[in-house]
């Protein structure tokens, strides 16, 4: 789930919402800048931790923005150091 291969983005993506997200939240194409890459491959990953619940998603200035969802984030770590 997190760390399957794909070089560990989603957990880089997930580092870079921690660090950097501003209160509105980062776009696929803030995020895909910042990580070297291309849009489409941040999409994906960016929907797949929105679909575990991961990550939420609203709205500004008509663009999609891209949040952590903490008590989700602390909730599957509780999971994995309890060895799930």
């Amino acid at each position: 789930m997190l760390r399957t291969p794909v070089d560990g983005t989603r957990l880089r993506i997930l580092t870079l919402l921690r660090e950097q997200e501003a209160a509105d939240g980062l776009t696929a194409e803030a995020v895909a800048a910042r990580l070297g890459l291309s849009r489409p491959a941040a999409l994906t990953h960016l929907r797949l931790l929105t679909a575990l619940g991961l990550l939420r998603t609203g709205r500004c200035a008509g663009r999609v923005r891209y949040r952590r969802d903490e008590a989700r984030i602390a909730e599957v770590t509780r999971l994995f150091e309890k060895g799930w």
